[in-house]
């Protein structure tokens, strides 16, 4: 892609993301994610009441009188977005592509958490790491998130979440928010999901296109599977194979819908064929409920 045509794609996504981020979610995002640790702020004289836990027995021996520490909520937060660019992404039937959806959601929560003061990395992942970008604050990181959105070309198809929630596990010591947004074509990742939400707030944006849900009886069609490569031919005519497709949907449904819930993993379903607002601050308005 030529330069000018790519920041005048950022240019265009910068534009629409920040002006949600601004008018919509910078309020749900507020108030969802503050900061959870507790930083030391000072110390002061101790007054009745106080919780004794919080005596200064240093100062207090000092001063021969009882003394206190002030804790003060840390505000900044880390939020890491793990974005699956593997081949299945570069589908969809309607209003657009899974990949350009998913674009579009980590610039909006990009946008929004350094309005929050937060800083924002990103793991790129496949069926292993294909890019770390360590968490940073500012519009010019944010910015270069988004180029990278557009641009990259990802070494592998395959996809192999685990490998992406292993990853994200070691390498990020102090807890974090993180978005996981991908389509889970996968499976096996049940152990490291639930490890990863442990020890960090992990959230999963599944993102899913009409026509993955059921076919089309459109007759004899070529089915290419993105992450493999490989192609077969399928009669949608037939009401057992559009049945059967089905089945296998719903199965899979249940799979990723039964993990979020064992794991404790807060999850939004987005359709790329519908605006992916509602159920965003849906998500956040779930979350808010349980402050």
């Amino acid at each position: 892609m030529e330069t000018s045509e790519l920041l005048k794609k950022v240019r265009k996504i910068e534009i629409k993301t920040r002006g949600l981020s601004n008018q919509i979610f910078s309020g749900h995002y507020h108030s969802v994610f503050k900061g959870k640790g507790m930083s030391f702020s000072e110390v002061r004289e101790y007054h009745y009441g106080d919780d004794i836990r919080s005596i200064d027995w240093n100062v207090t021996a000092r001063f021969n009188s009882p003394y206190i520490k002030i804790f003060e909520e840390e505000r900044e937060l880390t939020i890491i977005l793990l974005i699956d660019v593997s081949g299945s992404n570069e589908f969809g039937t309607r209003k657009q592509l899974k990949r350009e959806l998913i674009t579009e959601l980590a610039a909006v929560l990009a946008f929004s958490a350094i309005q929050n003061n937060d800083k924002v990395g990103v793991i790129f992942f496949s069926d292993k790491i294909e890019k770390f970008i360590t968490p940073k604050k500012g519009r010019t990181h944010i910015l270069r998130i988004i180029r990278e959105l557009i641009e990259f070309k990802p070494e592998s198809e395959q996809t192999k979440i685990e490998e992406a929630l292993k990853y994200f596990t070691n390498v990020i010591n102090k807890r974090c928010t993180a978005f996981i947004i991908s389509d889970f074509m996968d499976k096996g990742f049940e152990n490291a999901i639930r490890i990863a939400n442990k020890k960090h707030d992990l959230i999963a944006l599944r993102i899913f296109d009409e026509r993955e849900t059921n076919l089309p009886p459109v007759g004899i069609m070529k089915i290419k599977d993105a992450e493999t490569g490989k192609t077969e031919w399928v009669d949608t005519s037939s009401k057992k194979v559009r049945a059967d497709y089905m089945k296998w949907w719903q199965e899979k449904d249940k799979y990723l819908n039964d993990i979020f819930r064992k794991s404790g993993i807060d999850m939004a379903k987005i359709n790329t064929s519908e605006d992916y607002i509602k159920p965003l601050i849906n998500l956040f308005k779930k979350r808010e409920s349980r402050k």
